[in-house]
């Protein structure tokens, strides 16, 4: 038995037939060389045969009480794992491309979760377009946030392309960190002396956490201090009720054009990722006539996770940044992205990091507290939209000699927030994925292509122009491929 933590549980808490909380990944390989023609069909089969399911993969959902659900859930063992559930085998019309992909992974991942079962689901899609496969797994949010998402993923991959009869990612056990405790150390006397550390880091922590609110009551009575807080954003078309159906889309670019200009405008990659985001959002505001005079802010999850931690759960904090999509200018968006970013990383360096759970809890407790009664959508939204940027493996990975070429996050909506935008960095590229409600974004796709076009805008504006001859001479060797 495993308890769940709170952040975890709110995410249960506010599931709903509309608002599926669960997150995905879609990874796109390509078979090797000379595959047989029952590659796939071989590969799903030995998927299946698995032996020993590893955490958080065999864990399904129990409660204890009559109001357990609510305040008390927990995770078991399912001893009896139903594998030809979980593991699917799909194909996509001969010769499926990233529009058929896109339908098919945006109708996988608008059905809910069997609260019933292990709570994730893996399809194998063949029949894409130049010899690839994509793998599409998703799993609830209370197993897992994108960083943790992200390693269970990685840690089954291979850097040897030769390497072959590999184990499926739920047979493949985390490493467990130095000094952590297992399951079985959950005795009673561990639970009081971990409840009376918990009390005293609370009392601890309550003036520093005292301070962080008065921060951010101060930002919202004074604006001009570059500090977003909470409830500052415009209502937009982007903050209304949701309906369960999904949209996704992705967009793909070398990670070093992007830093590029994260150096020649001293801002990070994550004010970049932020620029191109609102810059595409403002241009499809504008043209239906729903550009807020306001700013738009963007909630940016904060990864808290230890970088050799491979467990599960969330382990994430916030902070809330402009998105300057009122400034017709693009540097000056730019700028003030950046000034938004860094008093927000500012305001959270000032919390240690003990205290950055409780902080979380205490920024999404309104967020949450809206799902949970009815009002998401139906009030001034938190933020108006989720951005995040996920660190990924940047060696080029194999499974079963097929090589993996790009990995996209597929991530979650709710109530007041019809768009998740995720990135997630792999081999020397960024690649986005665009998550959003069908009904609520008619023609989200447009972000996608928005986000490339305000990137060569920006690149215009602020780096040395290229030399005609090297623009030859590249596009002579595109040719020749």
């Amino acid at each position: 038995m495993k308890r769940l933590g709170t952040l975890d549980a709110s995410w249960l808490a506010v599931e709903s037939e509309d608002t599926p909380m669960h997150v995905g990944t879609l990874q796109i390989f390509s078979l090797p060389e000379g595959a047989p023609e029952t590659f796939l069909r071989d590969m799903v089969t030995r998927m299946k045969e698995a032996g020993d399911i590893a955490s958080p993969w065999g864990y399904k959902l129990a409660w204890s009480g009559f109001l357990g659900r609510l305040v008390a859930p927990y995770w078991v063992e399912d001893k009896k794992i139903d594998l030809d559930y979980h593991v699917r085998h799909s194909a996509l019309p001969r010769p499926g491309g990233e529009r058929e992909l896109g339908i098919l992974v945006s109708r996988l991942h608008s059905n809910p979760l069997d609260f019933s079962r292990p709570l994730w689901e893996c399809h194998v899609i063949e029949g894409l377009e130049n010899n690839r496969f994509a793998l599409y797994t998703k799993m609830h949010h209370s197993m897992i946030d994108g960083i943790s998402g992200v390693r269970l993923m990685q840690r089954v991959l291979t850097t040897d392309p030769d390497r072959r009869d590999m184990a499926p990612p739920w047979s493949v056990k985390p490493q467990r960190r130095r000094g952590s405790k297992t399951d079985k150390e959950a005795t009673i006397p561990a639970a009081v002396s971990q409840a009376m550390d918990a009390l005293k880091l609370q009392a601890d922590m309550a003036p520093r956490l005292w301070q962080a609110g008065n921060r951010l009551v101060h930002s919202v009575r004074h604006p001009g201090d570059g500090l977003t807080a909470p409830f500052t954003g415009p209502v937009s078309i982007l903050n209304h009720r949701v309906t369960p159906q999904r949209r996704f889309a992705t967009q793909h670019y070398q990670l070093d054009r992007l830093k590029a200009l994260a150096h020649a405008s001293g801002g990070s990659l994550n004010d970049i990722v932020l620029y191109l985001c609102g810059t595409a959002l403002r241009r499809f505001l504008v043209e239906q006539d729903q550009l807020p005079d306001i700013p738009l802010t963007a909630g940016i999850p904060v990864n808290i996770r230890p970088s050799d931690d491979e467990g599960t759960g969330t382990q994430i904090s916030f902070m809330i940044a402009s998105l300057a999509t009122d400034e017709p200018d693009p540097l000056t968006r730019l700028q003030n992205i950046k000034t938004s970013t860094r008093r927000a990383k500012e305001h959270l360096q000032k919390l240690p990091r003990s205290a950055l759970t409780q902080y979380t809890m205490m920024l999404m407790s309104p967020y949450i507290l809206q799902l949970m009664s009815g009002l998401g959508g139906r009030m001034r939204p938190v933020f108006n939209v989720t951005i995040s940027n996920v660190p990924g493996p940047q060696q080029t990975l194999y499974y079963e000699g097929a090589r993996l070429e790009a990995m996209y996050p597929v991530s979650l909506i709710a109530h007041g927030g019809a768009l998740n935008i995720t990135c997630l960095s792999y081999a020397g590229s960024l690649n986005f994925g665009y998550t959003g409600c069908r009904d609520t974004l008619p023609s989200m796709q447009k972000l996608a292509v928005y986000t490339g076009e305000a990137l060569e805008e920006i690149e215009d504006l602020i780096l040395p122009p290229k030399p005609k001859t090297a623009g030859r001479r590249k596009k002579a060797a595109t040719a020749s491929k």
